[in-house]
């Protein structure tokens, strides 16, 4: 099944793009999602820590993505 992933923060940075196109199994967990997504990209591993929504909702790792569903990637945000 093909997702729209877009990226936000450092994880634009470091894939080099705002938004990627991936093919994921059928009933992949977000838990999939992430092991996927740093196989692809292993850049991606020198983030710690990230938050993952689908359709503008937060979602755990037990949430499953469906063909078509936009996947956010969302690093922690600090400032002040």
């Amino acid at each position: 099944m093909n997702v729209n992933v877009l990226l936000f923060g450092i994880a634009t940075d470091l894939i080099g793009s705002s938004s990627l196109q991936i093919e994921l199994p059928i009933n992949c967990s977000v838990a999939n999602f992430k092991e996927l997504i740093i196989t692809k990209n292993e850049s991606l591993k020198e983030m710690s820590t990230y938050a993952v929504a689908i359709n503008e909702s937060y979602a755990s790792d037990e949430t499953l993505i469906k063909d078509n569903d936009v996947i956010a990637i969302i690093p922690p945000v600090s400032g002040g």
